[in-house]
């Protein structure tokens, strides 16, 4: 890499697509940028600098704050180097501080993770187990409802940090849904996150939505898919006939344990196969095919 700078700050905001403003902001705040100076007093900006930009927009991206995804570029650019956390110890660490109440414990854990890794690993090999440890644990008594809920909420909120700004964007757009009575939209937020990682836009609905409201969305939006997810099949069989009249009228897709084949298949729509990750990237894959 090219240490000597060389560049203006009207060029370094051209090449990485990030304002003036912003970058002055960055280097006085967090010490991000290190500039030097030419012979008439210009900061001239370095390769150095480009790369712990991009840096900062990918971890940005990955749901980090400003000043967290700046420590974390630092860090990884020599200003103190820390141990990469190991994935297995995580995934125990993060359901211990769960199953403890600990939220600060816990999003400190994945502060360190959306720091070290891409956000598809960090959703494959955490995220996802630890989501399949809460819910067997709740099945076999091990895990309480309030505990339950507690993960769930801390969760939600990581997972909303890292799909902020989904619906920007010039791909196709997707409106994310539960069906009517169905509560676990966890599963559809690591879809939607995972889908747009692919360059589509993400309307998200969410738990419990009427099959009238996520037709209107997708019409206003407008979206070239609809997204179901649930968790028991009672959900979709409630609501069958609604759904198959939405298939008739646009493109639908639905996954999740309450997605019963035949039950898909009957209605016309896509079945989604595997876990919300697998399922979303092969969504993206096969969509045009």
């Amino acid at each position: 890499m090219d240490e000597s700078g060389n560049l203006r700050i009207g060029e370094l905001s051209r090449r990485v697509g990030v304002s003036p403003e912003l970058l002055r902001a960055w280097e006085r705040r967090y010490g991000l940028l290190q500039p030097t100076r030419s012979p008439g007093g210009f900061r001239l900006y370095s390769d150095a600098d480009v790369e712990r930009i991009r840096a900062m927009q990918q971890r940005l991206e990955g749901g980090l704050s400003a000043a967290e995804a700046a420590q974390a570029v630092l860090l990884g650019s020599g200003g103190g180097e820390v141990a990469a956390p190991d994935l297995s110890e995580s995934r125990a660490g993060l359901l211990d501080a769960l199953e403890r109440y600990d939220e600060a414990a816990a999003n400190s854990l994945f502060d360190r993770l959306l720091a070290t890794f891409g956000t598809d690993t960090v959703l494959v090999e955490v995220v996802l187990p630890v989501l399949r440890s809460l819910g067997e644990g709740w099945v076999e008594g091990r895990i309480t409802i309030a505990q339950e809920h507690f993960a769930s909420s801390v969760l939600r909120g990581r997972l909303l940090g890292i799909a902020r700004g989904w619906g920007r964007g010039t791909g196709p757009a997707a409106v994310l849904a539960c069906p009517p009575g169905e509560q676990h939209d966890l599963p559809l937020l690591l879809f939607g996150i995972v889908l747009r990682e692919a360059g589509w836009r993400i309307a998200f609905l969410g738990a419990d939505s009427p099959i009238a409201s996520i037709e209107s969305a997708a019409a206003s939006v407008p979206a070239s898919a609809v997204v179901l997810t649930a968790v028991t099949p009672e959900r979709l069989n409630a609501v069958e006939p609604e759904l198959t009249a939405l298939v008739s009228r646009t493109r639908v897709a639905i996954g999740g344990a309450g997605a019963e084949p035949a039950l898909v298949e009957r209605m016309g729509a896509v079945l989604l196969h595997g876990d919300p990750v697998a399922g979303a990237t092969r969504f993206a894959r096969d969509f045009d095919t």
